[in-house]
């Protein structure tokens, strides 16, 4: 019976063991990740070797032959159309159209490789070529048509290059620094050139064979912007079904080039636009529309790509429909805006306004009507400085007050109807014939018989007179109660 000292030693020694085998693994592990650096290393200077064909090696491999061998026999022979109902995945034409597709991005990424070759070994002839021409294939061209000569004016660019270009071009190449190269730099960089425009034929072919089919591949796509460009655009994106996947901004970008106008101006430039300013529609726009147009024609590309991806309308019916609602919204886009109508003014009433009227209304108007005081203050004499609170014209003016002859600022004012009734009123309040006698009535009386005369004031009230005095409407008097016999 092993002891408790007994089973830890032996815990340890398996311990031990573990942490061998992870220290043997962690080298060999090391071992691998320095093979696969020495590995990298030694690929990446075989790339930067002087051999070409180290560096280029597409046109030799066998998959690249046997396709364009196949495609050369497709475009001899012609194209039978089949009734076909969909496209099936096990057809030998569908495989072979497949292939092209990516085989023209195997090209696109050779000539890449190509075009840094070149740019390396012409760099000491010509350095500020590279930064003036920035297509692959324009750079090729120009290199193999320049070679060695330093003068450029002896050099015919016309047709290779914009004037505008080749105007910038010979100038530079006047101030250079750069030096002739020697022979052998020289035929390889010409042998390079020589390749690169190889593949691009190659590439020509292979889209020529994909537009010869975007019928029968593409219909929906075809119907919109063409078969040579939408063959361009399944090339580029790596055929149908990554088209598909794509959004319409980056179709829009498919196939556009890095422009350089050499200081001239952007302003009839298209920048963002690739294989769409190729199409048909976007060539019959106002320049001025063009942007819009172009991505209307990304949006519906990418709708019809993605149709013709799962086979949707082999007839390329909703292609056409599609084309349709772009020609009528780019003719919707040009019309002039509709004129402004005149507005009619509104229609008069034919009854008239409600006005107030009545006692309240002309007591109402008496009341705040304006005086002939502030009528005055109002006005202003032609040729007459008014006269002001504060004097010298500041301070609130008085108008014509003052002015009408007296020379006073006061007006004299008459009193109003509503004031003289007021003040009956009142006066018949305080002073009313209630029959009383009032405190101030005397009981003497100036004659001018008798002089003073002492008189009584009730004496005339109880006689009898005519008129409101009479005896029917008497103050005093009573009904008379008559009796019959």
């Amino acid at each position: 019976m092993a002891t408790l000292n007994d089973s830890f030693l032996a815990d340890l020694e398996e311990l031990s063991d573990n942490e061998d085998e992870l220290v043997d693994a962690d080298i060999d592990n090391t071992e691998h990740m320095e093979e696969d650096i020495d590995g990298e290393l030694a690929d990446i200077e075989a790339l930067n070797y002087d051999d070409l064909d180290s560096v280029s090696k597409l046109q030799k491999t066998q998959r690249y032959i046997d396709i364009m061998q196949k495609v050369e026999d497709v475009l001899e022979k012609g194209f039978d159309d089949k009734s076909h109902g969909i496209v099936l995945e096990d057809d030998p034409e569908y495989q072979l159209i497949v292939d092209c597709n990516a085989l023209s991005v195997d090209i696109e990424n050779e000539v890449v490789i190509i075009h840094n070759f070149i740019r390396d070994k012409y760099r000491l002839k010509f350095p500020e070529l590279e930064s003036l021409v920035h297509h692959p294939i324009d750079y090729a061209r120009v290199v193999k048509k320049i070679g060695n000569e330093m003068d450029l004016t002896l050099v015919d660019l016309e047709g290779l290059l914009p004037s505008a270009i080749i105007m910038v071009v010979s100038v530079t190449a006047s101030t250079t620094s750069g030096k002739p190269l020697p022979e052998d730099v020289l035929q390889k960089t010409i042998d390079a050139c020589d390749r690169a425009l190889a593949l691009d034929s190659a590439k020509k072919k292979v889209l020529d064979f994909v537009e010869s089919r975007m019928g029968y591949i593409a219909p929906n796509l075809s119907a919109i912007v063409g078969s040579a460009v939408a063959a361009k655009l399944m090339g580029t994106a790596g055929g149908l079904s990554s088209l598909a996947k794509m959004p319409a901004c980056n179709v829009q970008l498919l196939g556009a080039k890095k422009k350089n106008l050499a200081g001239f101006s952007t302003a009839t430039s298209q920048f963002r636009v690739g294989y769409l300013e190729q199409a048909e529609i976007f060539q019959s726009t106002p320049p001025a529309l063009r942007m819009r147009a172009c991505r209307l024609l990304a949006a519906k590309s990418t709708l019809a790509a993605r149709i013709d991806s799962t086979r949707g309308d082999p007839t390329g019916n909703t292609g056409r429909t599609f084309r349709a609602e772009i020609h009528k919204k780019i003719e919707k886009w040009q019309e002039p805006p509709p004129a402004k109508q005149p507005k009619p003014l509104p229609v008069p009433d034919s009854e008239p306004k409600k006005r107030r009227g009545g006692r309240r209304l002309r007591k109402m108007k008496e009341r705040y009507a304006i005086t002939d005081m502030r009528k005055l203050a109002n006005r202003m004499q032609f040729g007459i400085p008014e006269e002001s609170s504060l004097g010298d014209g500041l301070g609130e003016g008085y108008g014509m007050l003052g002015q009408a002859g007296s020379g006073k600022l006061r007006v004299s004012i008459g009193q109003s109807k509503l004031a003289a009734k007021v003040a009956k009123k009142f006066k018949e309040k305080q002073f009313g014939t209630s029959g009383a006698t009032s405190g101030l009535t005397s009981s003497l009386a100036f004659t001018p018989v008798q002089g003073i005369e002492l008189s009584n004031p009730q004496a005339n009230a109880n006689q009898l007179g005519s008129g409101t005095q009479s005896t029917y409407f008497s103050e005093i008097g009573t009904f008379s109660k008559i009796k019959r016999t």
